[in-house]
């Protein structure tokens, strides 16, 4: 699905992969869920681009639904991985880079169950990210930490188009955006500074890891 000439939302797939094509290659941010390669491919074909034309992997973070199809896109395309320095020890071992809050006996079964059926390859990061870097993607897009949904989860921004890439941090859901849910969230008072912090950009367009991309995203950031 195009939002804007050149960026596109690969469909069918948990989390949402997003798709940015420049000049020298393209860049997709997120993987989605162990098994989701073969989707994020055939898209690619769609769009008449193989898997080496893929030259970077952005990881917002390092949650099985955002990094299980790393390795196999890595393996495929030869695409450079960035994430930052917390998340990307985290992927080298394979796991999130914190502990989910247990809820219930019935969450806790899920998530015993989901780990056994589905891993993620260790992998790390070929290129660490910090706040403030500007990749040359997207006519500039800024890396901003938006940690509280995990200890280094990040976020990006292009000032030029107002799209911001909202990994976990923002949510869409059908009543608006959302701050992330509590049980999945490491550390609230962060993840509302987060949320604080990429109300202030002005962004127009908001895509997050989960649910639709807002397209007029003034006024529907979380008030936290």
């Amino acid at each position: 699905m195009e939002i804007v000439s050149n960026v596109h939302l690969v469909p069918n797939v948990i989390a949402n992969p997003y798709l940015i094509m420049d000049a020298d290659g393209m860049t997709l941010i997120d993987t989605g869920l162990p098994g989701s390669a073969s989707k994020i491919f055939r898209y690619l074909g769609s769009l008449k681009r193989s898997p080496s034309d893929l030259k970077r992997i952005i990881i917002t973070h390092s949650d099985m639904d955002h990094v299980g199809s790393l390795s196999a896109l890595k393996k495929a395309s030869g695409a450079r991985v960035y994430a930052s320095a917390i998340e990307s020890e985290a992927m080298a071992q394979g796991k999130p880079s914190r502990q989910l809050k247990s809820g219930s006996s019935f969450r806790r079964l899920l998530m015993g169950v989901a780990s056994r059926l589905m891993k993620a390859a260790p992998i790390a990061a070929d290129e660490i990210l910090t706040e403030g870097q500007v990749l040359p993607i997207l006519g500039g897009l800024r890396v901003l930490e938006t940690p509280g949904h995990t200890p280094g989860h990040i976020s990006l921004f292009s000032a030029s188009t107002g799209i911001l890439f909202t990994g976990d941090s923002i949510v869409s859901r059908q009543e608006g955006l959302a701050r992330s849910l509590p049980a999945l969230t490491w550390d609230e008072a962060r993840a509302n500074e987060s949320a604080r912090k990429q109300a202030a950009l002005g962004a127009r367009i908001v895509c997050s890891g989960h649910g639709p991309v807002v397209m007029d995203a003034t006024g529907k950031f979380p008030m936290v």
